[in-house]
């Protein structure tokens, strides 16, 4: 205290002198509080990380683009022009060889590049040899029974039957080539294929062909399956992951992963009668698909925490509500396939729609030319002022893709473009015309007209098509 407080002090008593020292303890704290106007990347400052300041720039913020019909209309669409999904509820009863064959073929095609075990060793022809025999190509029945199956947890799609974990380079931990993507409990899939071992099982979503773990798919009868996919009441999941409650009696329903976007039917449940030990009235009761002993489909009631960041039907397709829920996995690690338990950038943006129950192809290089999206193609004769224009005409919430990534359009400020996406990283020129690349590995905000290829390309010149999601 200065001599004028300590003057001051003597006719305040103690209760006044501790009130005076709590306030001179609390400057030097406040001036140790965040600066909101710190920047975190070059062109990102801490105020544009909160999805607020998006939304408050903008004039139409919660009008619906489109409503619940329009986007049935929108998934009826896709699923009849988009070559990469599958309508697997209408494959005939029964499978040619022919046609199994051609599905993992075109799946699982032997690597013809070299690749890096975990240990940076070299692989061997002799390892593919194995892993192209594991397929079991001529097991396949001349004819087979169509079977169906539900997802019963979280589960990897792999290019091969195989925990192998195999990269580009022999200093590369993170792009796992043979992780291909994920399903979620309650997904339905088809199976019309088994590997060598009988560990693995090829099958069939509506959006993917891969192998996935036998144990992570329960078989049951297609007409059951698709009827849950169909129930109401339901709950979609609306936060980037939410698990039901741990639950010791009843392991199946215990911690449950439900990622962004995820619907599950809820449960017929006495009100008053707990369920695996705990009340349900301050949970979710829903129904879960689980795996007999026998391998076989059957439902659980299962609880997720009232506290669970869920919805009872999907959200309002809106430019708020899109900033809002990409904003939920700002921060997450980046993950090439679905790895590490997270996404990589296609995976991001279909779940930020799937919340809204908007179906998008998993892939960018489906999602970028896809027939079913309304969307602008930019090719080699596409100039760069041209480019900028179409830049200024999209809206929040376009996808903008070049060959391999993807990113959301977010909004502008000061007449720059930024975007969010699921990165392994972006490189900026610096002052002394060098290029700088920042690692970011994970969902991030960005400027984007900065941003560059290498050093004489701009990422705007690759940009390849704007889609949008539109009536």
């Amino acid at each position: 205290m200065n001599e004028r407080q300590r003057m001051s002090a003597r006719h305040l008593g103690t209760a006044g002198l501790l009130a005076m020292l709590i306030a001179a303890l609390a400057v030097p704290v406040l001036a140790q509080a965040p600066d909101a106007g710190r920047e975190v990347v070059p062109g990102v400052v801490e105020t544009q990380l909160a999805p607020q300041f998006w939304i408050d720039r903008l004039r139409d913020a919660d009008r619906v683009i489109l409503d619940a019909d329009a986007i049935a209309a929108h998934n009826a669409q896709m699923q009849r022009l988009e070559p990469s999904l599958h309508d697997i509820e209408q494959l005939p009863v029964t499978l040619e060889a022919e046609q199994v064959r051609a599905w993992i073929e075109q799946a699982s095609p032997r690597p013809t590049r070299t690749l890096y075990d975990e240990s940076g060793k070299e692989g061997s022809e002799r390892a593919l040899d194995r892993l192209v025999a594991a397929l079991d190509l001529k097991g396949i029945p001349q004819t087979q029974v169509t079977r169906y199956g539900m997802v019963v947890r979280r589960a990897d799609l792999r290019t091969f039957p195989t925990h192998l974990h195999v990269f580009s380079s022999p200093d590369d931990r993170d792009i796992d080539r043979f992780q291909e993507s994920a399903l979620f409990p309650g997904t339905p899939v088809a199976v019309v294929h088994e590997s060598r071992d009988r560990r693995w099982l090829f099958v069939l979503s509506q959006t993917y062909a891969a192998w996935i773990e036998a144990d992570k798919v329960a078989f049951g009868d297609k007409a059951e399956i698709f009827a849950y996919t169909r129930r109401i009441p339901f709950v979609v999941a609306t936060g980037a992951k939410v698990e039901t409650v741990y639950t010791p009696e009843r392991p199946a329903v215990s911690n449950v992963r439900l990622d962004m976007g995820v619907r599950v039917p809820l449960a017929q449940w006495p009100p008053d009668e707990p369920l695996n030990g705990q009340h349900p009235g301050f949970g979710h009761v829903v129904e879960l698909p689980v795996r007999g002993e026998d391998g076989t489909l059957e439902f659980a009631p299962a609880l997720i925490p009232r506290s669970a960041d869920v919805s009872p039907d999907y959200l309002p397709l809106t430019k708020a509500n899109l900033i809002r829920q990409a904003f939920k996995f700002l921060g997450e690690r980046y993950g090439w396939g679905h790895r590490y338990d997270a996404r990589d950038c296609s995976g991001f943006v279909s779940e930020v729609y799937r919340s809204f129950g908007v179906l998008l192809p998993r892939n960018t290089s489906a999602q970028s030319v896809s027939p079913g999206l309304a969307g602008v193609a930019l090719d080699g004769g596409t100039g760069h002022d041209q480019r900028l224009e179409l830049l200024r005409r999209a809206e929040v919430g376009d996808l903008l893709y070049i060959p391999g990534h993807v990113m959301m359009l977010l909004g502008r400020v000061d007449g720059e473009t930024y975007v969010i996406h699921d990165t392994s990283g972006m490189s900026l020129l610096g002052e002394d015309g060098t290029l700088r690349r920042y690692r970011l590995n994970g969902v991030v905000v960005t400027p984007l007209l900065p941003m560059m290829s290498d050093a004489t390309t701009a990422t705007i010149d690759r940009i390849t098509s704007i889609q949008r999601i539109r009536p």
